[in-house]
C-alpha cells in the first residue's frame, strides 16, 4: 500500500458536496474547511488520504497520468476530455443535461439535417453528437463565454450547452431542441491505481454506493 491515496476534487460547489459525502463514509479533512487557506494540497495523515483542488477540465488529466488516484468531476468534463480512466460511480448530485438549444425556428434545421453552425464550450461532445449520432454535418464554433449570445447575434443557429433550469434560455427566447445526455458528478479512477490500490479503492466505492442508496431512499 502506498502512503497516500490521492483524491482530486473539482473546485467550487462540487468539492463541497463531495467532502460532505466523504465525511459520511469517515473520510474527513479539516484543513480543507479553512476558506482562508492558500494551501494546494490537504492531508489527513491518520487516514493516509490527501486531497487537492483543481479546475474541472484538469481533473481527468491528473487522474489519467496518476497524479491523482481518484477524481470527482462532472460527466460533461469526462466526455469532453476523453481521457483514459475508469468511470466507476454516479454520485447523483450536480444533475443537469447537455442539450442542443436555440430558437424554435432552428428545430426544422435540425430535423432536416441541414448544414448549420453550432456554438459551444464543448466541441468534442458537440462533434460526437452531430457526426456520430445524428450523422449531420455542422460547423462547430468554440466559445468560452455566454453561449446563449451566439444565436441572438447570428453567430450560430444553435448552441450545445449545459441546461439546469432552462431559465436563462427562456429569458433569451431560446429553448431545448434536443437532449444529448444527462449529466451529474462522477467518480473516476486511474487505471494503474485500480490495480495497485484495489482494496482501498473498492472499499471507498462500496461505501459511497451505500451512502448514495441511503440518501435516495
Amino acid at each position: 500500500m502506498s502512503e497516500f491515496l490521492t483524491i482530486a476534487l473539482t473546485k467550487g460547489r462540487l468539492a463541497y458536496r463531495t467532502l460532505e459525502l466523504l465525511e459520511k463514509v469517515g473520510i474527513t479533512c479539516q484543513e480543507m474547511k479553512d476558506k482562508q487557506s492558500r494551501k494546494l494540497i490537504f492531508v489527513n495523515e491518520e487516514l493516509g488520504v490527501r486531497f487537492f483542488l483543481a479546475k474541472a477540465n484538469d481533473v481527468p488529466t491528473y487522474v489519467e497520468y496518476g497524479a491523482a488516484d481518484i477524481g470527482i468531476c462532472g460527466k460533461d468534463t469526462i466526455l469532453e476530455e476523453g481521457r483514459k480512466l475508469y468511470e466507476v460511480l454516479d454520485l447523483g448530485f450536480g444533475r443537469c443535461r447537455m442539450c442542443v438549444c436555440g430558437p424554435e425556428s432552428a428545430r426544422e434545421l435540425l430535423r432536416h439535417h441541414e448544414l448549420i453552425r453550432v456554438a459551444t464550450k464543448y466541441p468534442a461532445i458537440a462533434k460526437d453528437y452531430f457526426y456520430n449520432k445524428k450523422h449531420q454535418t455542422v460547423e462547430i464554433i468554440k466559445l468560452n463565454g455566454s453561449i446563449e449570445l451566439a444565436p441572438l447575434v447570428g453567430l450560430a443557429e444553435v448552441i450545445v450547452d449545459i441546461v439546469e433550469t432552462g431559465s436563462t434560455l427562456r429569458e433569451n427566447g431560446l429553448e431545448v431542441l434536443e437532449e444529448i445526455c444527462p449529466l451529474s458528478a462522477r467518480v473516476i479512477i486511474n487505471q494503474v491505481s485500480m490495480k495497485r490500490e484495489n482494496q482501498r479503492i473498492t472499499k471507498l466505492i462500496r461505501d459511497l454506493k451505500k451512502i448514495y442508496k441511503e440518501d435516495m431512499a
